[in-house]
């Protein structure tokens, strides 16, 4: 695998000192920025310290958290093995006509209380969390502790006999009365594709050793052999939603970390035409997301998985972030459609009946700024109400007094008819 920026990259290093500290292998997340918060952090940079004290505090509560497993729920799958992850869907309710509530009906976008009762998404969710903010603080401060119990969660979770969760999710997102299972529920482990870039920064640690390496990248090999060849997987793949977007994301990531670029490269070879094209109208809508009850919420979380998979695409030279339709449907106008609701220029009219949260478009306007370089995107920021938890400005700094690449993997920047940096040979179709 390669790093995105490579040659960006290493001059930064070299620059800072950091270059023998080694650099992670990434996909998703920006190597680049990085290093150049690592470096900031060093050199005690004020904008950094409420960020990176939060960081400290939550990685000294997650040394507490105890490691978390799929056999710890009280039901057991239909298989009997509580090794396999089970779960129920989250808008599906007991019918109400119904003497025995059978079967669940669907109210979209209310969460039933008892999917977390019953089920092992919460646990995962935790250990994903833990994980991420136990790596990122062994990344930026090199303390062996926080390796070693991010270490033992992904053990007792992935690698481990006797707690290890099965590498498949035939079980997940059941619906009483309906089913045991169901492609949807592939959504539960989107998660999964970052978690593997968080795992990287653990390599060099003395907890993280080669064999647990090797383990870890043995369970996502099956996993994503069941993703590829299980009737779920198959029925995922063919979402025309945010479920089908996710799919190709987790796909892709588990492809390219257990080198399988071939099927990496199809898949996102694919995604311009399955997803952006079908998904975006001209204007920048996206409507399967928009007719949900929680249309915001999903709008944003659909677009996160087209950025994901833009930032995985550069890594085998297919840029994403640039593809363009002759009517104009692109990743970007995607985002440039969203962001007059989270200034107040426009009122948000669409469903939501939960709260509407503007702030959950700050990372991909960070994202993007680095990706177009556009100030008008960190503009954005600016405007937006500010939370306790960003530390996805850790993950992308801001970028200061220097020229900001785009995401082009191996290929090289050149400057398009408007001087603007743009990537070479895309292989896009």
């Amino acid at each position: 695998m390669v790093i995105p920026f490579l040659g960006l990259v290493v001059l930064i290093a070299l620059e800072s000192g950091v270059l023998g500290a080694g650099l992670p292998h990434l996909m998703i997340l920006d190597a680049d920025g990085l290093i150049q918060t690592k470096q900031r952090l060093q050199n005690r940079d004020p904008a950094f310290a409420p960020r990176f004290t939060k960081l400290k505090a939550d990685a000294a509560r997650a040394l507490d958290i105890k490691p978390l497993s799929v056999i710890e729920k009280n039901l057991s799958p239909p298989s009997g093995d509580k090794h396999d992850y089970m779960s129920i869907a989250p808008y599906w309710w007991p019918n109400p006509a119904t003497p025995n509530g059978l079967p669940f009906i669907r109210r979209d976008g209310e969460v039933n209380p008892e999917r977390d009762r019953s089920s092992d998404r919460r646990r995962l969710g935790n250990m994903i969390q833990t994980v991420e903010i136990l790596a990122l603080g062994y990344f930026f401060t090199g303390r062996e502790d926080y390796a070693a119990h991010a270490a033992e969660l992904l053990r007792v979770w992935f690698l481990d006999p006797a707690t290890k969760m099965n590498p498949h999710l035939r079980y997940a997102q059941a619906v009483p009365g309906q089913n045991t299972g169901r492609g949807a529920g592939i959504i539960e482990t989107h998660e999964l594709s970052e978690l593997i870039d968080f795992v990287s920064l653990l390599n060099g640690s003395k907890a993280w050793l080669p064999r647990d390496h090797q383990q870890w990248q043995g369970w996502n090999k099956e996993y994503l052999s069941w993703l590829v060849e299980s009737p779920e997987g198959q029925a995922e793949a063919r979402a025309e939603n945010n479920h089908g977007t996710w799919y190709d994301v987790q796909v892709a990531a588990l492809a390219i970390s257990t080198a399988r670029d071939d099927l990496a490269k199809k898949i996102l070879s694919e995604l311009s035409a399955k997803r952006i094209n079908l998904q975006i109208l001209p204007d920048g809508d996206q409507p399967r997301e928009l007719a949900r009850t929680r249309a915001w919420d999903y709008a944003v979380f659909n677009l996160q998985a087209l950025f994901d998979a833009a930032s995985i695409a550069a890594n085998l030279n297919i840029d994403l972030w640039n593809h363009r339709t002759d009517d104009g449907r692109t990743i970007r106008r995607a985002l440039d459609w969203l962001v007059p609701f989270t200034t107040g220029e426009k009122k948000w009219t669409y469903s939501q009946i939960t709260r509407f949260q503007p702030e959950k478009l700050a990372p991909l306007l960070r994202r993007a700024a680095i990706a177009y370089r556009e100030p008008a995107y960190e503009k954005a920021i600016e405007r937006l109400p500010r939370v306790a938890d960003e530390r996805w400005e850790l993950l992308y700094p801001k970028k200061h007094g220097r020229p900001i690449a785009p995401p082009c993997g191996r290929q090289k920047a050149i400057k398009d008819e408007q001087s603007n940096l743009r990537c070479a040979s895309s292989a896009t179709p």
